[in-house]
């Protein structure tokens, strides 16, 4: 059995975002691993170097992640824009 090679898809400050991009790829059947400073996991950074999450995916699936990575971030800068307007 091989051992699954895992590359970084995109640094996230907080878990809470991170969480997020994990389930939304999860969902797509993307298996997903975060990583976060030990120091800062332990005392709940979100800011910062010690806040920083990496969002792993396995190496043959991060074209796919990285498709749906962005057209997630389009969407937000859509929807951003559109709450823009209508203020």
């Amino acid at each position: 059995m091989t051992e699954q090679q895992w590359e970084v898809l995109d640094e996230i400050s907080g878990s809470i975002e991170a969480e997020i991009l994990r389930g939304m790829l999860e969902a797509q059947d993307i298996p997903v691993v975060l990583s976060q400073e030990g120091a800062g996991r332990a005392i709940g950074l979100t800011m910062g170097p010690l806040g920083e999450t990496q969002v792993l995916v396995p190496k043959d699936k991060l074209v796919d992640a990285q498709v749906i990575l962005d057209e997630f971030y389009k969407s937000m800068e859509e929807n951003q824009a559109t709450s823009d307007e209508e203020e």
